[in-house]
Parts: C-alpha cells; structure tokens; sequence
C-alpha cells in the first residue's frame, strides 16, 4: 500500500528542481551597486534628467524647451524623450508635472517611467532633484523604488530573461545633500526589496511553493535578518485545536504550516516610540475553492497568489531589522492549499477555531477567513497592543473598488488612520468600509456559534465581521487585498502579475506604529 501511496503522490506532483530560489529578488538586489556621486560616473548607460511643466531642466538634458515641446514632450507626469547622443549615456528628459504640485509618488512614477524608457540600459544615472515639498531623502528613496519596482521581472522558471537586470544606480546630487540622499537610497532599496520578495513569492507557481515550502522560505529569511521563528506543523495545530487551518488542509495531499515570526528592537534606537503590533496573514498557496470548486476561468488560474498576505507579512518583516524599527511586531502566516478530494471539507461541517468557537462552514471557498480565525486568537493571547490583517479575502471588495484600491475595515479608528497614514505614504491606496453591526446576524448559524459566509450582498463587510469575532476587543485592523494582489497590464512601478501590494504598506506601519489609546 505504501508503494502504490508514493506512486500516487508522484502522479501528482510536479517535478520541482531540489535548488529552486523562490525568491530571488533577494540575491539580485546583493548584486545592485547604488552610489551617490557628484556628476554622472563613467560607464553609465542612461541618464534622467527631471523636467517640469515650465520646462525647467531641460537644458540638462541638452535640448532647450521649445524643442523638447516640439517633440511633443511638455513635462507632464510620466512623460519621457529620449534625447539621442553621439557618445556617453542616453538622455531621457523626464516629466514630473507642475513643479509646486510635485509630490513623493510623482517623483517614484517619474523614476518608473525612466527606467521603462531605458529598459535595455542596466547602469543608470538620475539627477536627485529639489521639487514641490520633496526633501533629497525623500526623493532618494521615490527614485530608488520607481526604478527597482519598474524593472521587476519574475523569470527564474524561463530559459531566457525577459528584461536587462539594473545593475547600477548612481544619484547624482549636491555635496550637500549627499548625506541624506544616501539614507533615502537606502531606505528605498529596503523598502522596494520588501515588495520584489512579495511579488517573488506569490508569482511563485503553486507546485513550487506549497505551505511546508512556504515555511522554509521564511526560516530561511528569518535567519538571514534576525528574526524569531517558530513553525507550527499538523501535529502542533492538532495540539492547539486550529480546526480553521486543519479544515481547509482536509483535502490537501499537503500538510498546513502556521508560521510565526517576531521582530524585537533593539533597547537602544532611541527613538521614543515602541508599542507591540502583530499582522495576521492568509496564506493560501492554491486556492481552487475547495468542494464549492471556482469555475475554470482567468480568476481561478491567478489562484496561486491567494498567499499574497502572507508574502506582504514575510517580506515586510525582513527589513524592520535594517530599518531600526521601533515597534515588536509579530507575525503570523496561515498556510495551506484548499482543494477538494475525499477528505476535503464539506458544506455543512463544523469546526472548532483554536479557543472553542464553532463554524459552520457554508462555502468552502470562503477559506481564507478560517484559517486566519486561528492565527487571530493566537494573536490575540500575546496581548499586543493592535492586529492589522491582509488577505486576498473577497470578490466583493473587488467589485467595489477594483485592482487599485484595497478594502480597509476596523473596530478602531486611530488604528484604521495609521494605516490609511501608511497607504498615502506608500502609494498603496486604500479605502475604508463600515463595519455595519446590523449585518451580523447573516452570519447566525443554528447549529454553530457563527456560519462563515453572510447572504448574497455586502460580502467584504460580512467578512471583515467575521474576522472581528475572533480579535478579543483588541484595536484591529483588516486590509481585503483580493483586487489589489494582480495587476492585469503595466503601469509606471505597477508590473503585470503579482503586485507585493501591501509589503512596503506594514512595513511603513510598523515603523510610525503608535499603540492605540483605549478607553479607561
């Protein structure tokens, strides 16, 4: 029996490589030189030169305003001339819209654009500029994160790169400032390294990175970055009575894992703030919707990516060490796949959350707020001063806001602020939804303590009420993802496929984190 057991698992596996990197951002990014200069080095191959609506910068770009207008070029946002040049590095005038309106997502756009109009160029130059209210850091760190984000590429599984690799960035930028332009590089290399490991991993085919594999990628990362692991396998879950996450594993010929990482401060970074934070993360490494099996179409065959929130914890936390953040932030990954087979879940079962409240499950493609049920209360029994959650959660909240914005929802609205606070400052826009009380009873169950879907409308809300039985009263927060995870066509730093939506989001979070202030 055993023979024939091992024979199945092979028909069903696919044949994955013992030395597959499921992230490998990581190793590009140690190979990428980032230099501050006074003027452009040697060996450059393209250079940005801002310019504004008023054409100013255009002669650095070696062509006068009138000119640049005859080709068209009028400096608006995203706009970009290659100026062509007998000898040295390519030109590329590129617009930054109206210079007093110039803020830090014009300058990570303008630096997108660049790099996509000298996409074959692997050493690039771009003049820091002073524009609007942007400080040199700040626009140190926008011009790092548009080029990097930009040019991101997932191609470990194809023979060929798709794209020229950014070898080199080089900020040219007065003696002055170059203190400071150094910090922001840095800052936007972290920050957009964070987002490039996200997108690594939910890019990453499902076969490839199952929930024990998932796991060992961030042993892996919390090892290289200092941080606290412990994995929780089927034994452990069983153990602590995780009947959300064991539910949703039924089917699977994969075991589940729950990960939890936990970033400490140093004692000495002096920066006053602290406070205890911990983000709870759906992990789904395949989602084919389980017995409520997802009709075969374009949605179901993006599904590897239903662990986008799980990847947006993992990566963010990797950089909170080299950040000097000032918050202990825990996380905590709920893997598995949901797949149907003789085991699976069934419509109509009952589970028992880690704690003892029961679910009836009425959709098995509604999963992903099971397992988070578990990580939620485990959360919770670490009395952290808040709980932000992410996952790609609902088709409603899509339906509403679409692949730009993601749902925010919240039982604290200090909490909810900071975290639309982060968005802003990211880029990653967010927007918040009620947290209608009355909608409650649609998730009143007769044979349980609650069902896990709500009737046919309000669907991100009724989800979002649903996470909150399970937050103890704590501050919490829940970012819904499901629209943003994908991007469906290439838009400034916004690549086709998995965006890392969210990464650089709790990063940003956790840095300015400040415990809320509960009533006596």
């Amino acid at each position: 029996m055993a023979m024939v057991a091992d024979r199945a698992a092979q028909r069903r596996a696919v044949a994955v490589p013992d030395d597959f990197d499921p992230a490998p951002s990581i190793q590009r990014l140690r190979s990428l030189e980032i230099s501050v200069v006074d003027d452009v080095p040697p060996g450059t191959d393209a250079i940005a030169i801002p310019v504004d609506t008023s054409g100013s910068g255009a002669n650095a770009a070696g062509l006068d305003e009138a000119t640049l207008a005859s080709l068209g070029f009028e400096g608006k946002p995203g706009q970009t001339q290659v100026v062509a040049t007998g000898e040295g590095p390519i030109r590329v005038a590129v617009g930054v819209g109206t210079r007093a309106l110039v803020n830090p997502a014009a300058i990570r756009d303008a630096a997108a654009a660049f790099a996509l109009a000298a996409r074959r160029q692997a050493r690039l130059a771009v003049r820091v500029p002073r524009l609007g209210t942007v400080d040199p850091p700040m626009a140190a760190q926008m011009i790092v994160e548009g080029i990097l984000l930009a040019r991101y590429t997932y191609d470990p599984l194809k023979t060929e790169p798709t794209t020229t690799a950014v070898a080199s960035i080089a900020l040219v930028a007065e003696p002055e400032d170059q203190a400071d332009v150094n910090a922001g590089s840095r800052r936007g290399r972290l920050l957009a390294g964070a987002t490039m490991l996200s997108r690594d991993l939910a890019n990453t085919p499902p076969a490839y990175l199952t929930a024990p594999r998932l796991a060992d990628v961030a042993t892996r990362i919390a090892g290289d970055t200092g941080l606290a692991i412990e994995v929780l396998d089927q034994a452990d879950l069983r153990a602590l009575g995780c009947g959300g996450i064991l539910g949703v594993n039924g089917g699977s010929a994969e075991d589940a894992r729950l990960v939890e990482l936990t970033y400490t401060p140093r004692q000495d970074n002096g920066t006053g703030k602290g406070g205890r934070l911990a983000l709870v993360a759906k992990g789904i490494t395949y989602d084919s919707g389980g017995i409520s099996l997802k009709p075969s179409d374009a949605v179901h065959a993006t599904m590897k990516n239903d662990m986008s929130g799980a990847g947006a914890v993992l990566a963010a936390m990797s950089v909170l060490g080299e950040l000097d953040c000032p918050t202990t932030v825990t996380g905590y990954l709920s893997c598995t796949d949901n797949v149907p087979s003789g085991t699976a879940l069934k419509l109509g079962d009952v589970i028992t959350i880690h704690g003892g409240k029961t679910v009836e499950v009425l959709n098995t493609d509604a999963e992903g707020r099971l397992v988070m049920a578990d990580a939620l209360v485990l959360a919770t029994e670490a009395k952290p001063d808040a709980i932000v959650d992410i996952a790609t959660l609902t088709g409603a909240t899509m339906r509403a806001l679409g692949t730009r914005i993601a749902g925010v929802f919240g039982n604290d609205d200090g909490l909810v602020e900071q975290v639309e606070a982060a968005a802003e400052l990211t880029d990653e826009p967010t927007w918040r939804f009620p947290l209608e009380k009355s909608y409650r009873r649609q998730l009143d169950s007769d044979v349980a303590d609650i069902s896990n879907i709500g009737g046919p409308n309000a669907g991100g809300i009724t989800a979002a009420l649903f996470l909150e039985e399970f937050v103890g009263g704590l501050p919490w927060a829940h970012l819904d993802i499901a629209g943003t995870s994908q991007t469906d066509v290439v838009e400034s730093w916004r690549v086709k496929g998995c965006s890392g939506f969210g990464a650089r989001l709790l990063a940003e979070l956790a840095l300015a984190f400040e415990p809320p202030t509960r009533p006596a």
